[in-house]
């Protein structure tokens, strides 16, 4: 049966909500679509705070957004990008989209954000066996991502959004001589990390999304005299025009005219340059002729994403996305993978034998797995303390997809905490999650602390494991891979760490040796 959805994209210059029903498959008929522009990253020029009148506007966006879903029957899903990635009172603008407005927010990372716009683009544009590269220059910061038959190869999310460099460039009106000069250095500057992955995968043909890329296209046309197209979907936006573009926005601003140039939106006259700009460097830096322009990105990437997720379930989701991002991760960090993969095994046994107690659903489990597989690597960056280098390398690792911020966070911690100290209220990391990801870190935690110490030996001798529930004790009885194994070393280890499992579990711990 068709099913009614609604999305909501949280940007940095706008809000976007698109309405669509299903028509099978990952294929969607759109209802209907709003925006509202409520520039979330004008609170500071970095883009750390936002502004309480901000806030205002965005959580009016979203209650009205929530009123359109709710007259189309759908439920809704926000998905807030870099202005609320970035900002340190970002809890202040969830906290009350979620009272005031009824809206939960996810926050998602920048590659996440450039995977979800892939997924978009992909419905749009007949592209899925071609190689792409795709730019979105957004408000707050500018995703590439190179993908082929859905698959991406590479991306990287970029500090270069329109309304952040016009904040850093182009703060006044008129033009400053130097300005246009020193931005694009900096453009060709920041870009010039992602060339290794554009040598290593050459794409086939470039694809352009979000309003900074379509202003550019009407205003090419607008100068050239042509009429305005109905549809900029599948449109083409050649390099030499992207340079007529920004050369009549440098003479416009010079000359405080910019709100003449033809089929210019003027909401986004102010940042017109700056999301130009950017633009020409993608294309001058990565010998781009020519973009064909997608109307779907983020939004409609949300949407096939939530499908995916409610048709396989959001554990089935992760494992199929996200956990081919943390076996790479753990591949290109962890120096032992199978003593990591076994691990992880045991402790999901040992979760799911103790969930009756501990009450932890299938989304906790699937960020127990993640955070098992990656406790371990940590030891690229140092032996010690590696469990708090792990945090750092999951925490600000740009290969890790189909996590939200959030998810990421809670994955982190667990590789934080699968030693030494347990978790404090001094952490200032710790004591920044609310309280069910506080119970998700420390029951994950608990757990995979046993785990890891019933492979003491990095020789995988323990085969799985019994647990029984006497009163308010638990036994864990150790099955070896063959009789007569010592597995003394494993017992005794398994056993010195249950200690924040016998609080999780209200009772003692006991790690005893079984027959196979």
């Amino acid at each position: 049966m068709p099913e009614t959805l609604a999305a909501v994209d949280v940007g940095t210059n706008s809000l976007h909500l698109v309405v669509a029903r299903t028509t099978g498959g990952d294929r969607f008929e759109v209802l209907t679509r709003e925006k509202e522009m409520v520039r979330l990253g004008s609170g500071s020029s970095e883009m750390k705070e936002l502004a309480p009148d901000a806030i205002d506007r965005a959580v009016a966006a979203l209650d009205r957004f929530r009123r359109i879903a709710d007259s189309h029957g759908a439920p809704l899903r926000a998905v807030a990008t870099s202005a609320v990635r970035e900002a340190e009172n970002r809890k202040a603008l969830l906290r009350r989209a979620r009272k005031e407005a009824g809206v939960e927010i996810e926050v998602v990372s920048g590659v996440e954000e450039a995977r979800l716009i892939h997924l978009g683009v992909l419905q749009a544009l007949e592209l899925y066996d071609r190689r792409l590269l795709l730019c979105d220059i957004g408000g707050g910061s500018t995703e590439l991502l190179v993908g082929e038959r859905g698959e991406v190869l590479a991306s990287v999310s970029f500090k270069l959004g329109a309304v952040r460099l016009t904040n850093r460039f182009f703060p006044n009106e008129g033009l400053h001589p130097s300005s246009v000069d020193s931005c694009r250095r900096h453009v060709q500057a920041v870009l010039s990390s992602f060339d290794r992955a554009i040598e290593q995968h050459p794409f086939e043909v470039a694809v352009g999304s979000s309003g900074s890329i379509e202003q550019v296209l009407r205003l090419a046309r607008g100068l050239e005299g042509a009429e305005p197209l109905r549809t900029l979907n599948g449109a083409v936006l050649k390099r030499k025009q992207v340079g007529a573009v920004v050369e009549a926005l440098i003479e416009a601003r010079a000359q405080g005219t910019t709100g003449e140039l033809p089929d210019l939106d003027p909401k986004r006259a102010d940042i017109a340059l700056a999301g130009a700009l950017v633009l020409e460097g993608v294309v001058r830096r990565f010998g781009v002729k020519e973009l064909v322009i997608s109307e779907y990105a983020l939004r409609e990437g949300v949407f096939l994403d939530t499908v995916q997720r409610q048709t396989g379930g959001s554990v089935e989701h992760l494992r199929d996305v996200a956990m081919r991002s943390v076996v790479d991760l753990m591949d290109a960090c962890d120096e032992d993978v199978d003593h990591s993969r076994h691990v992880a095994r045991l402790a999901l046994e040992l979760w799911d034998a103790t969930a009756e107690v501990h009450g932890g659903d299938d989304d906790a489990r699937a960020l127990l797995e993640a955070g098992a597989l990656l406790a371990n690597v940590g030891l690229a960056i140092s032996h010690a303390k590696h469990h708090k280098h792990s945090y750092y390398v999951v925490r600000n690792s740009d290969r890790l997809v189909g996590l939200t911020d959030e998810e990421i966070e809670v994955v982190a911690q667990i590789a934080r905490y699968h030693r030494k100290s347990a978790p404090k209220a001094r952490h200032p990391e710790w004591a920044a999650l609310d309280a069910d990801d506080q119970r998700t870190v420390v029951v994950a935690a608990a757990v995979l602390r046993v785990a890891i110490g019933l492979d003491r030996s990095h020789r995988q001798l323990v085969a799985g494991l019994r647990v029984r529930r006497e009163a308010e004790a638990t036994t864990i009885e150790l099955v070896p891979t063959s009789a007569g194994l010592d597995l003394e070393l494993e017992r005794w280890s398994g056993d010195e760490r249950t200690r924040l499992l016998a609080d999780v579990l209200g009772g003692p711990v006991q790690v005893v040796v079984g027959e196979p």
